[in-house]
């Protein structure tokens, strides 16, 4: 009983957090419509989305989430829209599309799916299917530069997987 009420409190805090940022209304009514919203969602859907609930209040794991939320956004996604924009522009478009195989060493489902998502979400690059077995992300990726697995690894998943393993194995 107690590790679920830890998952649900634990789950419904950034819940009510992002409702409070993404609402933008800081009234009493949208302090309690969100509480209620959260914990309610918390109570459907932790089992489901907390694996562990000890993970989950750990704050160097919130510390490497905000350094790979800023990474993400100020660094991966200006170089990947400024990659694309060029080719987009140059006269003659240069591209050199392919499927790639990519390595991955995460053992989590958070993790995997956090770079999987993370690639994808990066334009020039989307991840089209994963084998679990041998440890592969298979990725089409619109310039292709190599296709040695561990070359395309340093490429395109390095900085994910890095972040990926400080937060969720």
């Amino acid at each position: 009983m107690i590790h679920k009420l830890a998952r649900v409190i634990g789950f419904a805090i950034p819940l009510w957090i992002f409702y409070l940022i993404f609402s933008g209304n800081y009234t009493a009514l949208d302090l309690v419509t969100g509480i209620a919203a959260a914990l309610v969602a918390s109570a459907l859907l932790a089992d489901v989305v907390v694996e562990k609930a000890s993970k989950l209040y750990n704050p160097i794991r919130w510390g490497w989430a905000i350094a790979y939320a800023l990474y993400y956004l100020i660094i991966a996604e200006v170089k990947a829209h400024s990659d694309v924009i060029m080719r987009i522009l140059h006269p003659k478009m240069p591209i050199n599309p392919g499927i790639v195989r990519v390595p991955y060493d995460v053992s989590t489902d958070y993790a995997k799916v956090l770079i999987a998502d993370s690639i994808t979400n990066t334009p020039g690059t989307v991840v089209v299917d994963i084998d679990e077995k041998r440890r592969i992300l298979y990725v089409h990726w619109i310039n292709v530069k190599t296709k040695v697995p561990e070359e395309c690894r340093k490429f395109i998943s390095k900085w994910f997987e890095f972040f990926a393993k400080r937060m969720f194995d």
